[in-house]
């Protein structure tokens, strides 16, 4: 019994010299099986093009029947992830962020060609003294560290899926069980993967879709390699890595079951990944404690991958949100976001541009953002609009619609009064909306819990001195403190860093609560604040 190429197939050239008896042939742009060659592999331990395939393309020409067993002989995997079954810590490293980017984004991204020929995307860092340039290459291929050219790498950037940045996140998510994530690899299968992404709920899809599914969206995160040059940082070094995968994809292994005619068909998967150098630097927890790296990490929730995977398809503008917003609200509530910054995550910068200059296309751009945003409100971020650059009249009409009473009686009274005012709620939008709009603020996004980090218990030991107790309780701030003062004096965190000399981060740290102000920097606080 033979197997057949379905219409998955990408054209990769992959399986054809490997079929041991010349039974994959190319006919009017197409690859077929000729089923009187194809002897099944017999000979070899799996079907070659089944293993071969990168999508998963090859298939018995007839379906199994039966239950699919799970094979006892497959390799453990690593732990599995979300055991509280809400949330948990990954790497939210600059680099994966971007990495994230750029599966949901592809092509709609800057990318440029480089004298060699290879495509590449820059993205820059530290307010330009840094950078990290991304390039496509095959995990798969003998030299993985090999930057594609230009036409083969538009192919990959076109495919990339934007249920594969939940891969990355998974991935991200498991190597912060690792003590030395650079030099430990960690396992991941099929059944792992089906649940964490919902999967295992869809009885809509046949197990050989879900395989072939979970087969191409694996591999996507582990196309890219990168080169990061940063400059010192305090005692954290100046480093340089050159084309460095983010992810090494070090093996798929292929699970197999025999039916009772001899036919060999694909059960399951197991994915052996291990983390690029990139995590030396913003990975290393033992660096870390001696300052001359970093461990950035924030919280993952599991209903991020559910939700993406569940509106990807009608809503893939909110999709590209939530991803952005996971790592966007890890820098600490007071994160304000223009409209058009947030547009063109969400639809790219090209059309953003596009509509700029056409008002059919503007009109059906803010639909879609308002829609976009209802969608994530539904899923619990509610954006908090800025009452000066984003005021009520051009905020979208489900925000208005809040305010409607849920008792009948009140419900009428509000329409009754609504009617009456020289602006209703169901008025069109007012003239000049998309030029509001283009200057127009999101001041923040309120988040679930499960979004939130669990903040650490601090054991304060007793002081000797009864003294020097009540003295360091009346000089410490509080982070609630340092943000009334910051605010009573109209001062932005960035303002409040170039007045004290620190850094913008080291401002919101302290305000989000994540450590404390000691000594002399109480003191300058206290002075530049006029507390």
């Amino acid at each position: 019994m033979s197997y057949s190429i379905t219409n998955r197939c990408i054209r990769c050239d992959t399986c054809e010299p490997l079929c041991p008896t010349g039974a994959i042939k190319l006919k009017d742009d197409k690859y077929w099986i000729d089923p009187t060659l194809c002897n099944n592999c017999k000979g070899y331990s799996a079907p070659q093009c089944v293993v071969s395939c990168p999508v998963n393309s090859p298939v018995p020409l007839h379906a199994k029947k039966g239950r699919y067993k799970i094979d006892t002989a497959r390799t453990l995997p690593s732990p599995n992830l979300f055991t509280n079954g809400k949330n948990n810590p990954f790497a939210s490293a600059i680099a994966i962020w971007e990495l994230c980017n750029i599966l949901v984004q592809g092509a709609s991204l800057p990318w440029e060609i480089e004298e060699t020929g290879e495509l590449c995307y820059e993205r820059l860092i530290l307010n330009g003294k840094g950078k990290i340039v991304y390039r496509i290459a095959n995990p798969l291929a003998v030299e993985p560290t090999l930057a594609l050219k230009h036409p083969e790498a538009i192919s990959v950037i076109d495919s990339f899926d934007i249920k594969s940045a939940c891969l990355n996140l998974i991935y991200a998510a498991h190597i912060t069980a690792l003590e030395r994530p650079w030099e430990e690899e960690f396992i991941i299968n099929d059944l792992q993967i089906e649940e964490y992404l919902g999967l295992d709920k869809r009885k809509d899809l046949s197990k050989a879709a879900k395989l072939s599914l979970i087969k191409e969206l694996a591999q996507q995160p582990c196309r890219l390699i990168a080169s990061i040059d940063l400059p010192s940082q305090g005692k954290v070094k100046g480093i340089s890595i050159k084309n460095s995968p983010l992810w090494h994809l070090m093996a798929i292994e292929h699970h197999f079951q025999e039916d009772d005619c001899g036919q060999k068909h694909l059960v399951g998967l197991t994915f052996t990944i291990k983390a690029g150098q990139w995590t030396k630097i913003f990975l290393n927890r033992q660096g870390c404690k001696e300052r001359n790296s970093f461990y950035q990490y924030g919280t993952l929730p599991k209903t991020v991958l559910n939700s993406v995977m569940s509106i990807w398809q009608q809503h893939p503008g909110a999709a590209r949100m939530l991803l952005w917003l996971l790592f966007k609200t890890r820098m600490g509530k007071e994160q304000r976001v223009t409209v058009p910054t947030f547009m063109r995550v969400a639809y790219g910068e090209k059309k953003v541009n596009s509509s700029s200059s056409q008002k059919e296309e503007r009109k059906r751009l803010i639909k879609s953002f308002e829609s976009d945003l209802e969608v994530i409100s539904y899923l619990g971020i509610n954006p908090v609009f800025d009452p000066i650059t984003y005021p009520v009249e051009i905020q979208p009409l489900w925000v208005k619609l809040k305010n409607i009473p849920e008792e009948p009686e009140a419900a009428l009274d509000f329409w009754i009064a609504d009617g009456s005012n020289d602006n209703r709620l169901t008025d069109i939008a007012p003239r000049g909306k998309w030029n509001r709009l283009t200057n127009a603020r999101i001041l923040y996004f309120e988040i679930p819990p499960e979004w939130e980090s669990p903040k650490k218990v601090k054991v304060i030991q007793p002081q000797k001195s009864k003294q020097k107790t009540k003295v360091k309780s009346s000089i410490e701030l509080s982070s609630e403190q340092i943000i009334n003062a910051r605010k009573n004096r109209l001062l932005s965190q960035r303002e409040l860093a170039l007045l004290t000399g620190k850094s913008q981060s080291w401002i919101r740290d302290i305000e989000n609560g994540r450590f404390r102000v000691k000594g002399e920097d109480q003191m300058l606080l206290r002075k530049v604040l006029e507390m």
